[in-house]
């Protein structure tokens, strides 16, 4: 990873001689600090309702360990940018600007005093992410932090099959795997499943990690995203590998052969196990129940016709569960709409094509292929699940989509500050005089 230039040293960190005793970094010069940060993101993200789980866990006690996380998270990468120094980009500015409409909607209360506190979830949920924008830039650390922090979560879900299969695969989720340790969903372990296996497959191919390692994470996390029954994961993670290796064909001999060998056995399997993968497919629905997407059109339908003010279809209801008439929307866009208007399906779809512009702009890499996987799959999800609107796990890939396609501070300007950095410059170390003996001072050289 190319780390953020500055005078001040690499990523736009501390020099050796004015950093603070005992902190440790990484290889790349950012803190290792960061790395924790992140994965308390992640940790926020998994959210308090879900299945059943084999010990009883009190919301209360999953929503306080949650939002400590989150807290825990914002106090330790604020304690790392004191001095609040931040990289600019339209990804943040516009998420930020998310809070608008947020806001706005959610002091009605329509909803509750609830939306008041989602609102500062996702407030402080955005402000830590602007405090380590300063380490952001084309470095694969956050990718391969990404992947540890979801597989870790997979290493649960597959603990908590073992020791209770009747729990991980209950009746009431048609047989589908769910989270029997911590209260998740089969979409949930999907998503997580889908987004690694992406992510690792990249790595591969451009030689960041050895088949060995892969396949340690490739394959069982395969068999969860077989056993979750999960279509929207499967077909984002399908297209998001087709598109992604489809921007390094022609920069990558690897890429060439995985794409045509991926393409041959997918034609071979498509014709082999035509029947089998029918049935995985439709998970047993009826096909009228296929059609209306297990009864989201209705629900889809039911919102899209509920009357409203004009401020309500302009800035929403506030932020709320992502329900309607107490059914879950699963739709990223019409729950935006529901509670962030017109104005945050705006910002959303700006959001989206930010990113992907941006993406075209760069020369092929590993980092624009993941970044390109990662913003493909959000929005294929996007159309069936809900989160793009609220601090989530689909909010967390975009930032890792964004981070991975941060301008090196040498190419372009770096951090500015919060405060008064926009004019005061970076410390620099001081250089050693040479000391020339008295005698010599006034000697001409001849």
């Amino acid at each position: 990873m190319r780390g953020d230039r500055t005078r001040g040293g690499p990523t736009g960190g501390p020099n050796q001689a004015t950093a603070r005793p005992g902190a440790e970094h990484g290889p790349d010069g950012t803190p290792k600090a960061v790395w924790i940060v992140w994965a308390l993101l992640g940790l926020n993200t998994l959210g308090s309702a879900g299945a059943k789980t084999i010990v009883t866990l009190p919301r209360s006690l999953i929503q306080m360990a949650t939002m400590g996380s989150l807290v825990s998270a914002f106090a330790l990468a604020l304690a790392l940018n004191l001095r609040l120094r931040v990289r600019t980009g339209a990804f943040l500015f516009l998420l930020t600007m998310l809070l608008v409409p947020s806001v706005i909607s959610s002091l009605h209360l329509e909803v509750g005093f609830g939306a008041l506190f989602r609102c500062g979830r996702l407030t402080i949920f955005i402000s830590t992410l602007w405090l380590i924008s300063r380490w952001w830039a084309d470095s694969l650390l956050f990718v391969r932090t990404h992947i540890r922090m979801y597989f870790a979560v997979l290493v649960s879900v597959a603990a908590g099959l073992v020791i209770s299969p009747g729990t991980a695969m209950p009746e009431y989720y048609g047989g589908r795997l769910v989270g029997a340790l911590w209260p998740l969903t089969p979409p949930q372990i999907g998503q997580y499943s889908a987004v690694i296996i992406g992510l690792t497959v990249l790595l591969l191919l451009d030689g960041r990690t050895t088949g060995a390692g892969a396949a340690v994470i490739i394959v069982p996390s395969f068999v969860l995203l077989a056993m979750t029954h999960t279509r929207t994961a499967t077909i984002g993670l399908l297209v998001g590998l087709a598109v992604a290796i489809g921007s390094l064909i022609l920069t990558s001999a690897a890429a060439r052969r995985f794409f045509s060998w991926a393409v041959l056995c997918a034609t071979v399997a498509a014709v082999a196990f035509a029947s089998a993968l029918q049935t995985w497919f439709m998970r047993g629905q009826s096909k009228e129940n296929f059609s209306n997407l297990t009864g989201r059109a209705k629900v889809w339908d039911a919102l899209l016709t509920e009357p409203r003010t004009i401020p309500e279809k302009v800035f929403g209801t506030g932020l709320g569960d992502k329900s309607f008439g107490g059914l879950p929307i699963d739709n990223s866009w019409l729950a935006v709409y529901n509670e962030q208007g017109l104005l945050g399906i705006a910002v959303v779809a700006a959001i989206l094509l930010a990113l992907g512009g941006v993406a075209l702009l760069r020369p092929p890499s590993l980092s624009r292929a993941c970044a390109i996987f990662l913003i493909t799959y959000v929005a294929m999800s996007s159309y069936t699940e809900a989160g793009l609107g609220d601090a989530s796990p689909y909010l967390l890939h975009l930032a890792l989509a964004a981070a991975l396609l941060a301008t090196p501070a040498e190419a372009a300007p770096l951090t500015t500050s919060l405060t008064t950095s926009l004019t005061t410059p970076l410390t620099t170390p001081a250089v050693p005089r040479r000391r020339i003996p008295r005698r010599d001072r006034n000697r001409e050289v001849t």
